[in-house]
């Protein structure tokens, strides 16, 4: 099943902006996925095992090594932005 996952990163501490960085790049180093950054957000698509298992990977040591939330919102399907009716972009 394909799926989009939005996910808001919230390091609580001073090096925050660091932390953010790191965290995207890991997510971008892998190839098998299609990742979209901006300001508020970062949105992956495609697979979804391959996305729970690159969060499992890469969230859970951010979570227990440091003082961070994270929201997510998860999909199903690719919910990229242009794939979204033009009647409401």
């Amino acid at each position: 099943m394909k799926a989009s996952i939005e996910i808001s990163l919230y390091p609580l501490s001073e090096d925050y902006k660091e932390r953010i960085v790191s965290f995207i790049k890991r997510l971008k180093a892998r190839k098998d996925i299609h990742i979209v950054s901006n300001g508020m957000s970062t949105q992956l698509f495609g697979d979804y095992d391959v996305l729970m298992d690159l969060l499992k990977d890469e969230l859970r040591p951010e979570l227990e090594m440091n003082r961070t939330m994270a929201i997510l919102k998860i999909g199903e399907g690719l919910l990229k932005q242009e794939d979204i009716p033009e009647e409401i972009k």
